[in-house]
């Protein structure tokens, strides 16, 4: 075998894959990058859950530390949660539920109104991966759905973002450049705020994150208390 035409030959593949890819789905992209900026602008701000299986899987997690660290700019850390880390849950429920729970039911434990769901599947067919997003729509939740070149149609879920290909390794290259591609999008639209220690300020270094601290009296609860506390570190 020779290396040299083998080599050539996968990298053809890939500009191809990634060159149909863009090109067709670039309007859907560009909706999923608004939904998910949204979400992480609102007060307060909205979490984006994402999953998938095996590389899938790793995807989503991948996109995950990109939001809750740092992609391309120094800013705040974004509610970005990755439901294929907790091996605990997924054994829990897929024993005593079925392994095409695992995602679902950590939506409903966890997901809010509003919130936004990523599921990752390179078929388009992961039970899991679906219901997962179609438990999102039922809770109200933003759906969006990264899959490859299939026919299947899928009336629950706001975006689908299709890879032009049917070679699994394709649509995985292309899937984390659509995820990195979704978070410049969000990087850009904070560009306009820089992180200053602890506290995040606006070009005019004008504190955007300065509230007053209430008095305890003014709590009708604790929990009302903690839940202040929570949405004021963010």
């Amino acid at each position: 075998m020779n290396l040299e035409n083998l080599i050539t030959k996968e990298l053809e593949h890939h500009l191809l894959a990634t060159t149909n890819s863009i090109s067709k789905s670039s309007s859907q992209i560009q909706s999923a990058g608004e939904l998910i900026t949204n979400g992480f602008k609102f007060q307060p701000r909205k979490k984006l859950f994402l999953f998938g299986n095996g590389g899938s899987a790793a995807d989503a997690q991948h996109i995950t530390a990109e939001f809750t660290n740092r992609y391309s700019i120094d800013r705040i850390p974004l509610p970005a949660i990755a439901l294929t880390t907790d091996t605990s849950a997924i054994t829990a429920i897929s024993n005593d539920f079925g392994y095409n729970q695992i995602f679902e039911k950590q939506l409903k434990a966890l997901a809010n109104e509003g919130d936004t769901a990523l599921g990752i599947s390179t078929s388009g067919k992961s039970e899991n991966v679906i219901n997962g997003l179609n438990t999102a729509n039922s809770l109200g939740l933003k759906t969006i759905l990264l899959t490859g070149n299939n026919k299947l149609n899928y009336p629950n879920i706001d975006i689908v973002i299709k890879v032009d290909s049917k070679s699994t390794p394709r649509i995985q290259e292309v899937h984390i450049l659509i995820g990195h591609i979704l978070c410049q999008i969000v990087d850009e639209s904070f560009k306009n705020m820089k992180v200053n220690k602890n506290r995040v300020t606006n070009k005019k270094g004008q504190n955007n994150n300065k509230r007053s601290s209430p008095s305890v009296s003014s709590f009708k609860s604790i929990s009302e208390m903690n839940f202040w506390r929570i949405n004021e570190r963010k």
